[in-house]
């Protein structure tokens, strides 16, 4: 195979960015194939934009016809490991767009299939593109923080105003879009926490369900986590704060982390605080510390065009993925985990999530759910967002 030929579920907001990055031959050994939605007039653009690329108003028709060797989801949340257990089967590579799916039994389902075929599974975690998350995790993994005592994570700024949550019948939604904030703009930090940090073993968290806005789902989150070794955190997020935060700090025996306006900054100690606990003699002695400004570039890398490439590359050439698919399951159990300890008001362990009583209580609000949005969805720029 000299080049991959794509093709995309779903011509909304990422999908139709994907195929005009695609189609403009920004992406090395990738074309586009053939698109494919169930609405008319994003069938119609793609017929105007996109000359000469075979327009479909059903996956199973694409599916089945020949034109391409691989699929990026973008569609509907609800439909990610669906569509992608189905491509599997058809012999076609996966690239799903965040989250994996809405629920983690049907994600276990869709990386079960996955493990059964011999196809390439990404996910779209572009973040894991950005110079400064990688330098994070690096340092993290390497030891050079020392033990992780603490991590604090405010990312509110993710606002989100009325006209937004409008902008679509299936948005904001159980039905639609099966959750809020944490499954809607989150994503890429629930996976980076993950990604740097490893999983939480527990979590205790607090949700508001439209707190500021005419939505059923949440829009402000507290969350408090355990991890094994007696760390903890703290992730708060919301989409009702303007202006917001996103600032997170990773502190260690050898000091502190802190990332905020994409910057690193390393607070770092000469000794372990351990160390200094042990050997000092003085009341109110602290370590010696030196704040270091990390040299990475704050670019934030090539984000959905880096992860095109990279997928790119693991179809032709065997290159590893930046972003596995199977590992689309970790950030989505922290997530459900948070919807669930609130809906329990209680702890959520995550070594032994109850992924059966999570689906029962999701579907729980999704039959209660009394929104009936009339709404034509729109399709916006992205610039902007994240």
């Amino acid at each position: 195979m000299e080049q991959v030929r794509m093709g995309i579920i779903g011509l909304g907001n990422m999908g139709s960015a994907h195929a005009v990055n695609i189609f403009d031959g920004k992406i090395p050994g990738m074309v586009l194939g053939a698109v494919c939605d169930v609405v008319e007039a994003r069938r119609t653009w793609a017929s105007e934009k996109l000359t000469g690329v075979a327009v479909f108003d059903s996956v199973d028709a694409m599916y089945k016809s020949g034109l391409i060797d691989a699929v990026l989801i973008a569609g509907l949340h609800y439909d990610h490991p669906s569509q992608a257990i189905d491509a599997f089967a058809h012999g076609l590579h996966v690239l799903v767009e965040k989250p994996a799916g809405v629920y983690t039994k049907q994600v276990l389902e869709m990386n079960e299939a996955a493990a059964k075929s011999d196809k390439i599974f990404g996910i779209m975690y572009n973040q894991r593109t950005n110079p400064v998350y990688q330098k994070v995790r690096e340092l993290v993994q390497s030891g050079e923080l020392g033990a992780i005592k603490r991590v604090v994570w405010v990312v509110t700024d993710w606002y989100r105003p009325q006209a937004y949550h409008d902008s679509g019948s299936w948005r904001s939604t159980w039905k639609g879009e099966g959750g809020g904030t944490l499954i809607n703009q989150n994503p890429h930090n629930l996976d980076l926490l993950q990604w740097i940090l490893g999983m939480p073993t527990r979590i205790r968290s607090f949700c508001s369900f439209g707190k500021y806005y005419n939505i059923e789902v949440e829009d402000d989150v507290t969350a408090y986590l355990e991890y094994a070794n007696g760390a903890t955190g703290v992730y708060i997020t919301s989409t009702g704060e303007a202006p917001g935060t996103n600032r997170l700090e990773i502190s260690g025996d050898m000091g502190k982390l802190t990332v905020e306006h994409n910057k690193l900054t390393f607070l770092r100690n000469r000794i372990s605080e351990r160390e200094h606990n042990r050997v000092n003699t003085q009341l109110f002695a602290k370590p010696e510390s030196w704040q270091c400004d990390i040299p990475v570039s704050s670019s934030g890398g090539e984000q959905h065009n880096g992860i095109l490439k990279n997928f790119t590359q693991s179809v032709l050439n065997g290159t590893p993925l930046l972003a596995p698919g199977e590992e689309g399951i970790n950030g989505l159990l922290i997530s459900n985990a948070i919807h669930y300890s609130s809906w329990i008001d209680g702890w959520a362990d995550l070594d032994q999530f109850n992924h059966d009583h999570f689906y029962e209580l999701l579907q729980e609000r999704i039959n209660a759910s009394t929104v009936d949005k009339q709404v034509v969805s729109k399709v916006a720029d992205l610039a902007g967002s994240h």
